[in-house]
């Protein structure tokens, strides 16, 4: 049983309870705290970058002042039209409902955050790679269920400090804001260990990494 199932059956629930408290008045967006891991591994030709499941439009902002083009892809209409708003005024920035097979070639930069435990992951790494020009750089943040001892430890950290994160990012407790579109949501099924494998067959060399926030990263550079 994962620490997470522990914190929300045992006890009466009481530990999610109050962990869900103090994350509620200190939140903090896990997904955009990955941006500045994109941006410090960009890479060196900038003409096409490409956000797949681009969300509310946040990273495509973020990316705009860096590429000649960036081109975002959402099949939910809501974050489509949430991601336009976002990057209004961007004149680089496009925003369209293409599937992975519809992006187009010779990206020098594709990422998903959060995206690609919604798609079969063979299938969704092995286009990303076609998609990709030589040289060009896949940037993924992902997230994956806890199987191994080594998954579950990161979980119990992430559990742990989630709510010292936000306090640190959010020291004052959080008032009541306009609310923002609710990103669509799947549960991964698919073990870091799973995808490691798949990685070695689709993207040889692709980098994998447990971080806090119960999330991982996954870099890969299609080569020359």
């Amino acid at each position: 049983m994962d620490i997470r199932r522990i914190a929300r059956e045992r006890w009466g629930g009481r530990v999610a309870a109050a962990m869900h408290t103090v994350n509620a008045r200190h939140p903090w967006d896990h997904n955009a705290a990955f941006h500045p891991w994109i941006l410090t591994r960009l890479p060196r030709r900038r003409r096409l970058a490409v956000d797949a499941g681009c969300g509310r439009g946040d990273l495509l902002a973020a990316l705009a002042p860096f590429f000649e083009r960036v081109y975002g892809t959402d099949l939910d209409s809501t974050m489509r039209e949430t991601s336009r708003t976002r990057c209004a005024g961007l004149a680089n920035v496009s925003i369209d409902d293409a599937d992975l097979d519809g992006l187009p070639d010779g990206a020098d930069l594709i990422t998903m955050i959060a995206v690609l435990h919604h798609l079969d992951i063979a299938q969704a790494l092995a286009v990303v790679r076609e998609h990709l020009a030589p040289g060009g750089r896949f940037l993924c943040v992902g997230l994956a269920p806890p199987a191994s001892a080594a998954d579950h430890a990161w979980d119990l950290a992430s559990m742990i400090t989630n709510p010292l994160i936000g306090i640190v990012r959010h020291p004052w407790p959080a008032v009541e804001a306009t609310p923002q579109p609710e990103l669509p949501v799947a549960q991964p099924t698919v073990s870091i260990a799973e995808i490691g494998r798949i990685c070695d067959s689709v993207m040889p060399g692709a980098v994998i990494r447990r971080h806090l926030g119960f999330r991982h990263t996954l870099e890969w550079t299609r080569p020359d």
